[in-house]
């Protein structure tokens, strides 16, 4: 996918590479001129100045407000950004020796430099011996084997935050205060960093696969013979995202800033060719490929059968009682039921079919941003409630969509309506922002507001029989976690996400992570919500 040309790259670069590698062999570590963090740094291409990003400190946009400087690029994703276009931007005649300097092996930052999984999925594997490890999701299973062949960019430890702060973290865990775990963009990649971090802060979810056995791999060929390609065929994305989620939890343990999901992300490369690159994608899409792989691999993963829960609370969303053929942790724990019924408009004739769902994807009502009302003020106020109401609405199809009627033996004008049968245990909103208008797609970038506690789903659900009540017995769900994409287009921009986690709301930006206020997260404008069902709500899935 392309990403936004902008006007005002050529006017707004006034440093070159031979200026970003000086400012990097006198600096060291990239910090802000400000405040001095190091976490998530933006250097202004016109003079060079180092600021945090708006999720730190937001220095680096006051800095453009007081210069007018529009163009910065981050000094660890390489992303570019326009002030004044609003948007993260790209050229790559502009842009490229810049991150051609912040790529380049002897980088000093605060985040250690590693292999592209460019190099990665193509280099010809060659013997390497002594290689240096860091703090990567373990690559010990296919990957091991496969990274251990290849000619790795030497790593080059620094002082880092970890390092430096150290005494300072230990007051601040001594004090009681959370933190969290922030994932290395590896290019692009926000959009997996929001799905894996909202994930992992679904308690049921990572217990699961934390708890899984490792899942073992045929022991390699003594000869290399093989391309990556084939070598990456006995790989399981179930496998990696284990090591993923536990490397997460023992970062908080061992005090560390942030984990590297390369080797996950080159399992994906593999399993879902489109994710392939680094070009943005979409973060729902992504979370639906994901899922359903997974659901694919635990029916077949020998070693898949859930552990034992952790308590009677989480009985029901652990150990479905009894397992059905088709089913997995996966579908016991995301997927509800949809009863959609179409009724003929000239006999009355009702069609009813019932359709599994692992997210509701959920228009927003046009009346809350139609060009007719321009003046804020006047615009109703938009909330999720009115997105599901308009989900369950009654809809009349169009000419071309026109039902077969079995009474009328042929195609009739007919409605259709959607009910939700049967509730999952963790329920998935998709709020559609993104839609054509003519030839190409805009964002509805309006502010919906959700509940953090206490979402009441009984009016949306069909209730008319003793099995589907019983089933429904809990409608009441908690936010989890929400994922917020930032910027104008699909092809562009930049996801973070918030997640409950230990008793505070965060926010991950990357490797940025941060303790934020329950007003924060609600003012945000969010694409994707996940509630999980209240405790001692939750319903067997079986």
């Amino acid at each position: 996918m392309d990403v936004k040309q902008c006007v005002h790259i050529k006017t707004n670069i006034g440093i070159n590479r031979e200026y970003l590698k000086s400012k990097k062999n006198e600096i060291k570590i990239f910090e802000c001129l400000e405040c001095g963090d190091k976490t998530d740094n933006w250097i202004c291409l016109k003079c060079g100045h180092i600021c945090c990003s708006r999720y730190i400190n937001q220095h680096a946009k006051n800095h453009w407000a007081a210069t007018k400087h529009n163009v910065s690029m981050s000094l660890t994703s390489s992303a570019c950004y326009c002030y004044e276009c609003d948007d993260f931007v790209d050229s790559e005649d502009d842009l490229s020796e810049f991150r051609q300097e912040l790529t380049s092996q002897d980088i000093t930052s605060d985040s250690e430099t590693s292999l592209t999984l460019e190099e990665i999925s193509t280099k010809s594997l060659t013997a390497a011996e002594n290689q240096e490890t860091v703090s990567t999701s373990s690559c010990d299973s296919g990957l091991e084997s496969l990274q251990s062949g290849i000619n790795l960019r030497p790593r080059k430890r620094t002082k880092s935050s970890d390092d430096s702060d150290g005494a300072k973290n230990s007051k601040k865990q001594a004090n009681g205060k959370k933190k969290g775990v922030g994932l290395k963009n590896l290019g692009n990649t926000c959009f997996m960093n929001s799905v894996l971090q909202s994930l992992h802060n679904i308690q049921q979810f990572t217990y699961y696969f934390s708890n899984l056995p490792k899942i073992e791999q045929p022991k390699p060929r003594p000869y290399y013979s093989r391309s990556i390609k084939e070598n990456l065929d006995e790989i399981f994305l179930v496998e990696e995202l284990r090591k993923v989620l536990i490397d997460l939890k023992s970062g908080v343990d061992n005090n560390k800033s942030s984990i590297s999901p390369e080797c996950l992300f080159l399992v994906i490369w593999k399993v879902v060719p489109q994710f392939k690159g680094y070009h943005q994608h979409d973060a729902h899409e992504f979370l639906r490929y994901m899922l359903d792989r997974l659901h694919t691999e635990l029916q077949n993963v020998p070693n898949s059968l859930p552990p034992t829960p952790i308590n009677s609370k989480m009985k029901n969303y652990i150990c479905p009682s009894p397992v059905k053929k088709g089913t997995s942790f996966v579908t016991n724990v995301f997927e509800g039921t949809l009863l959609s019924e179409v009724r003929c408009l000239v006999c009355g004739q009702e069609s009813k079919k019932h359709d599994p769902f692992l997210d509701l994807s959920l228009d927003i009502p046009e009346k809350y941003y139609n060009k007719e009302a321009d003046d804020v003020d006047k615009k109703p106020s938009c909330d999720i409630s009115d997105c599901l109401s308009s989900f369950v609405s009654i809809e009349e199809l169009t000419e071309t969509e026109l039902y077969h009627c079995s009474n009328c033996k042929k195609k009739q004008r007919s409605t259709k309506r959607f009910w939700i049968r049967r509730l999952p245990n963790v329920l998935c909103l998709h709020i559609k922002r993104f839609r054509w208008n003519g030839y190409y797609r805009t964002k509805i970038d309006l502010r919906i507001h959700f509940p953090i506690t206490a979402l009441d789903l009984s009016k949306f659900v069909l209730n008319s029989g003793p099995e589907t009540r019983r089933s429904n017995s809990g409608s009441i769900y908690d936010l989890a976690a929400v994922i917020v994409h930032h910027g104008s287009g699909t092809s562009n921009g930049h996801y973070t996400s918030y997640a409950y986690n230990n008793g505070v709301w965060m926010h991950f930006n990357d490797t940025s992570v941060k303790e934020v206020s329950r007003e924060i997260v609600a003012e945000c404008k969010p694409y994707i919500l996940f509630y999980t069902k209240r405790e001692g709500d939750a319903s067997d899935a079986s």
